[in-house]
């Protein structure tokens, strides 16, 4: 590997500059319409119509920190199944479906908006072997980031948040950024990546 010497800078040739995490993911994750000819893996389809338990659809909008929507951004969500199993190795314990594998992507739209249709997560083990309360464990990807960002989803209607150990780790003021609300079948959450009332996250 050779190097080239400018005011006292020395580098490795050949090393490319960093890169954010996005929007250049966009071609092979989040087609479109613009390239047709490439799968879309990121439609936020998650379960399918016969995976056992209760079918929800999960949404929001990803804001810039003066509350203008994020139109490239993509969000990540990794889940337990309605028994609170993971597909993952570790997990050992049986599953009721094995084609759910819990792990679903969604591009953003010009709003900012993402989508997922998915099952409500069950109850998992958590610190000090006490079950956490239902939650999607969120990630997301955009314009500008050297990394994803890690956070988390839990659900309004939810007895249980009110004993969940992550949960709890954060001040009271600013869990409604963690909670989404339910409409029907519907659950909503607004991802504020900056800004009043910025959404939290987490140092993974």
């Amino acid at each position: 590997m050779t190097t080239e010497t400018r005011k006292d800078i020395t580098r490795p040739d050949g090393i490319s500059p960093s890169q954010t995490v996005g929007p250049f993911f966009h071609y092979g994750l989040t087609p479109g319409e613009a390239y047709p000819h490439v799968p879309v893996s990121a439609d936020g389809h998650v379960a399918a119509r016969g995976t056992p338990g209760e079918h929800i659809v999960v949404t929001g909008r990803v804001l810039d920190g003066e509350g203008q929507p994020v139109p490239d951004a993509m969000i990540e969500i990794w889940q337990a199944d309605a028994e609170g199993r993971y597909a993952h190795p570790n997990d050992k314990r049986p599953r009721a479906s094995n084609t759910f594998m819990g792990f679903g992507r969604s591009d953003t739209k010009a709003d900012g908006t993402y989508r997922f249709e998915t099952i409500k997560p069950g109850r998992v083990p958590g610190p000090g072997g006490r079950d956490q309360a239902p939650h999607l464990v969120v990630a997301v990807f955009g314009r500008g980031m050297l990394k994803q960002l890690h956070t988390r989803l839990y659900f309004s209607d939810e007895a249980a948040n009110d004993g969940d150990a992550i949960l709890a780790l954060v001040p009271a003021d600013r869990r409604q950024t963690l909670i989404a609300t339910r409409d029907g079948q519907t659950y909503s959450l607004d991802i504020r990546l900056q800004g009043e009332d910025e959404t939290v996250f987490f140092d993974v």
